[in-house]
């Protein structure tokens, strides 16, 4: 798989290129017809040539898949699935959100860049959705970005109330003047987020040339814009959604690619 090329003609350090990517836990289908995709997942995570990659639905163990694909030819990675897709020399941020009966999932952070202390942030609305935000403060040209991995519910409600608790977070744990990117899977069907979004002071990425819509759900047939990048105190240069046979089999969602400037 090529590497994605990169929408503007910057050269690489100019800005900053941040991806987002629901990777569904390296795991497609379902029953006879359940494949593993960790493996192409790595060659994709690397193609994006992304600064940072914020990732979610990623797993460190689940001894039921890992006895599954035990016998295959590409069986079940030995390491967690962040450090097993981080490309060489990138350092790598994981937590978990949800435990289950044999493992467990939560959001991750790969950075070409040096990071600081990794904090996790609980932001559960009920019992039945085990949610968390990431946080991974990122050492980039001088300057300290405070980068957030989130994973939104999936009622609007809950929604609503995680982005009331991720501005809490944000004012508690982050300097006011620093620049913040939130990258996620928001599950906004609608796009009733960025309202409140922008009441806190984060704006979606976009290139002030026009809004890019860029749909990452489903990846067969992209029709929603679930996966954003929200930020403060950095301005978007350009935005892509890679797509095509390879990344369509890969996950149900596909990568969205956002380049930022500081303003």
């Amino acid at each position: 798989m090529r590497s994605v090329a990169r929408p503007t003609p910057h050269a690489p350090g100019d800005v900053l290129r941040v991806a987002t990517y629901n990777i569904h836990k390296g795991v497609r289908g379902l029953g006879p017809a359940k494949r593993l995709e960790i493996h192409n997942l790595q060659t994709g995570v690397a193609s994006l040539d992304a600064d940072i990659v914020c990732m979610q639905e990623v797993r460190l163990f689940h001894h039921g898949e890992a006895a599954y694909f035990d016998h295959t030819s590409f069986g079940w990675p030995e390491k967690g699935q962040a450090e097993f897709l981080a490309p060489e020399g990138y350092e790598v941020a994981y937590r978990t959100n949800a435990k289950t009966r044999y493992g467990e999932h939560g959001n991750a952070l790969l950075s070409r860049w040096p990071i600081g202390d990794i904090g996790h942030h609980d932001v559960s609305d009920h019992s039945f959705e085990q949610r968390g935000l990431l946080h991974v403060p990122v050492r980039w040209k001088g300057v300290e970005v405070h980068a957030v991995v989130a994973h939104f519910g999936l009622i609007h409600s809950s929604r609503v109330r995680q982005v009331e608790r991720l501005a809490a977070f944000v004012r508690e744990h982050v300097p006011p003047n620093a620049p913040v990117l939130v990258a996620g899977d928001y599950n906004d069907w609608g796009e009733r987020l960025d309202v409140p979004m922008r009441a806190h002071g984060l704006k979606r990425a976009a290139p002030s040339t026009g809004r890019t819509r860029a749909a990452t759900f489903p990846s067969r047939l992209p029709v929603f814009t679930l996966d954003r990048v929200y930020v403060r105190g950095l301005r978007c240069t350009g935005v892509q959604v890679p797509r095509g046979p390879s990344w369509a089999r890969m996950s149900d969602h596909l990568p969205l690619v956002v380049e930022l400037a500081l303003e």
